[in-house]
């Protein structure tokens, strides 16, 4: 297991920096040195715990929900990346067998094969048994998520493939830190929008938002203000990624969407509602399942008695 972990952290996981430590008054700079060794390896105990509590969701999600035979959408983030290392395990020990994955970016896609996992491309009406994958931010009761805030390696926005994909699978669970399932939902939502008016567009979409939020083009390589610089980033489609960045919390994420998607030019977004799903969420050590009925399950005790 940890050396599963490991693995992932260094090829999709950004953890949290721990924030420096301040000199107050006149404090010896041995007695600072001391402390902020202490701090160094508390800071890297609970970035350790962190991913550990990831692999128990994501051995958990494997372990409950995939059946040998199955056609698995592979979402993409860190915890997903950590359930395809342990989905390639599964089958090297033949507890699963006759699995073939869906992978929904290019970094998932490597990660499968270094699995040695059989995969297919994508296509529009692929039946999919089911998929998991990371969410940014889920609404808490709702289970509404929101999914393409990071930017990939690629600079490829993998959101829309990885949309297409749970809304494809007769099952879905988002993989999640606690600290991600909330009440109120801030920071980007991720609209693709036409490129032809693009910037008519964004202006209607900072119209409907006017006051909660900002509407920003992404660029492809580095940071660039609300034009995107130089650099935009344009998918294969031809398409433009704007970050509409709310800076109060959203009351209704459904809403949201409902209203992005009557704006002419909007392609689609980055929310995912309306979908029966579950959420397993890493919590304090244990892993929790939310289902589609909004009830909480405690399912830690089953990590480990499947695949093992």
């Amino acid at each position: 297991m940890d050396a599963i972990a490991g693995a992932s952290v260094s090829s999709s996981a950004r953890l949290r920096p721990c924030p420096r430590l301040r000199r107050i008054g006149n404090v010896a700079p041995a007695t600072v040195r001391r402390r902020s060794r202490r701090h160094a390896v508390t800071c890297a105990a609970a970035a350790d715990a962190d991913v550990v509590g990831l692999f128990d969701a994501a051995k958990l999600t494997v372990d409950r929900f995939v059946e040998s035979g199955m056609v698995v959408g592979l979402g993409s983030g860190p915890a997903s990346g950590l359930a395809i290392q342990y989905l390639g395990t599964r089958l090297r020990r033949g507890s699963l067998t006759g699995i073939l994955g869906i992978p929904s970016s290019m970094i998932s896609a490597s990660e499968a094969e270094k699995a040695g996992i059989q995969v297919s491309n994508y296509e529009e009406g692929t039946q999919i048994d089911f998929a998991f994958t990371d969410a940014d931010i889920i609404e808490e009761d709702t289970m509404t998520a929101v999914i393409g805030r990071r930017k990939t390696e690629s600079g490829e926005p993998s959101f829309m493939e990885e949309k297409g994909i749970v809304k494809s699978a007769g099952k879905l669970a988002f993989i999640i830190g606690h600290e991600k399932y909330v009440k109120g939902v801030e920071g980007s939502i991720p609209v693709l929008v036409k490129s032809a008016n693009w910037i008519d567009t964004a202006e209607e979409i900072d119209d409907l938002f006017l006051g909660d939020a900002e509407v920003w083009r992404r660029p492809s390589i580095g940071t660039a203000g609300p034009l995107g610089g130089d650099f935009p980033l344009v998918t294969k489609e031809g398409h433009h990624v704007l970050d509409v960045i709310f800076t109060t919390p959203i009351p209704d994420l459904g809403k949201v969407a409902e209203s992005l998607e009557k704006i002419a030019g909007v392609v689609d977004h980055g929310i995912v509602s309306s979908i029966p799903s579950y959420v397993v969420v890493a919590l304090n050590g244990e892993v929790q399942v939310l289902d589609e009925r909004s009830s909480m399950l405690s399912l830690s005790s089953q990590i480990g008695n499947q695949g093992s």
